[in-house]
């Protein structure tokens, strides 16, 4: 079985990798730490990998502190762009498939239908921008690399509109939550499962790794404001929700009005099969009153 080096143990994709290669007890994961595998340090990458080999990296580390990295540009740069350039060094040192988790936020959302990987990236964020600049550095080090942008991302782990969403209408009796961006939730266990199906395809037969850009969220489309009433009818919190505009809710950062991602790429070459977000929130939700 190959072995797979999943980055990033921490965040809500690598901890929902972990709780699924519980299920998997014949397949050799590794999972790095920010004390084995610091990315801010050139040195502890190169020190890391010495001496290691494996088949497939994943990488779900990354600077997603979209507002403060408008006033940290060095720090989100530093994790989302350079990083990722070392990562995809070392991949191809150790001949290993490099596989790099990137976002919607490349893009500037002004096109009103679902945006394909070939669509022109136009980020609006100190965020999107160093996203993109990771995208680049990969795919020019490391050309047998697979980029995966995916969006609006929540699991039971970590911090996400979800279990914000829940915290709050606990809290309060109404919300106000914008309308006017619109896109797709991505359940983190569902990107995690399309992952580990490339992983086997190509694992098993490498003439089945088609390297480049690809799209991963689930099926669907919605506003946050329709992801939180959702949210508030299946858990049966008592909250009401109020459309506003981005205008009336102003963020240091610009988030892309439309990002709704196109992923028939990712179906056609990988034979992925995505579900509803609908489907998936309730999943989500079940899993979160077990944790």
């Amino acid at each position: 079985m190959p072995h797979i080096l999943i980055i990033g143990k921490e965040g809500q994709l690598g901890t929902t990798f972990y709780k699924l290669s519980e299920q998997y007890p014949q397949d050799n994961f590794t999972f790095s730490t920010i004390d084995q595998l610091n990315l801010m340090e050139p040195r502890s990458i190169k020190q890391f990998f010495a001496g290691k080999s494996f088949d497939f990296i994943v990488n779900c580390a990354a600077y997603t502190a979209v507002d403060k990295a408008e006033e940290d540009s060095d720090a989100a740069f530093r994790l989302n762009a350079e990083a990722p350039a070392l990562l995809a060094h070392e991949a191809k040192r150790i001949n290993a498939v490099f596989i790099h988790i990137s976002t919607d936020y490349v893009f500037d959302g002004n096109h009103y239908r679902p945006l394909t990987p070939d669509d022109n990236p136009n980020p609006v964020s100190v965020y999107g921008k160093s996203k993109l600049q990771g995208e680049k550095e990969v795919l020019e080090i490391h050309p047998n690399s697979i980029i995966i942008r995916t969006s609006w991302l929540y699991s039971p782990f970590g911090q996400n509109f979800l279990k914000t969403m829940i915290r709050l209408g606990q809290e309060k009796s109404s919300l106000n939550v914008v309308f006017d961006q619109i896109g797709t939730p991505t359940y983190a266990e569902d990107l995690a499962a399309a992952i580990l199906s490339i992983i086997y395809k190509v694992s098993t037969d490498k003439s089945n790794l088609r390297p480049g850009i690809y799209h991963f969220s689930n099926e669907g489309v919605c506003s946050w404001y329709d992801f939180a009433q959702a949210i508030f009818k299946i858990t049966g919190i008592n909250c009401q929700v109020f459309p506003v505009t981005s205008d009336q809710f102003p963020t240091k950062a610009k988030r892309p009005f439309y990002s709704v991602l196109d992923k028939s790429l990712i179906k056609q070459n990988y034979n992925i099969s995505i579900p509803h977000w609908q489907d998936s929130l309730i999943k989500c939700i079940n899993a979160l009153k077990n944790e």
